[in-house]
């Protein structure tokens, strides 16, 4: 599992190093899953951000415990605080907290991007990460029932 989140370090990194996205300033919020009784219960090993992300002092953290972002969490009244309207988004697992957090960020108003390339999870039985990442790139970007944009962006376009 230690490659996928070397990889996803390194991208979220190399997002964290380009101070204007669009040509706007943009927060990051780091959003920690945790589970009682688990590797990933708060506090625990499992649980710390790993430690080749550059984690800076006006960085915001958000704890949460579904795949959902926003469920039970202060997240929405933090973008409400930091007037944050756009989103950004990219961590792991695509097919859990990543496909949840886009999808209702977008039924709540929220423009997204998803960051095609800062996005990952582990193999499955039926597919490999690589496949699943691939697959929520290309359907995302087609739901517009939401009523605003979900898109698709590399972090070389993004940062470009």
């Amino acid at each position: 599992m230690f490659q996928y989140f070397w990889v996803l370090s390194k991208q979220i990194n190399h997002l964290k190093s380009c101070p204007k996205i669009g040509g706007h300033f943009f927060p990051v919020i780091f959003i920690q899953h945790e589970q009682t009784g688990t590797p990933i219960e708060h506090g625990s090993e499992g649980w710390t951000l790993q430690s080749s992300l550059h984690v800076e002092s006006a960085d915001h953290f958000v704890r949460k415990t579904t795949p959902d972002s926003f469920l039970r969490t202060n997240l929405e009244s933090l973008l409400h605080e930091l007037s944050i309207e756009h989103l950004y988004i990219c961590g792991y697992a695509t097919e859990f907290c990543v496909d949840t957090t886009v999808r209702r960020a977008a039924g709540l108003g929220y423009s997204v991007e998803l960051i095609s390339d800062a996005h990952t999870t582990q193999n499955k039985s039926h597919l490999s990460g690589e496949q699943i990442r691939a697959h929520h790139n290309a359907t995302l970007p087609s739901i517009s029932s939401f009523g605003v944009k979900i898109a698709v962006v590399s972090t070389e376009n993004l940062t470009s």
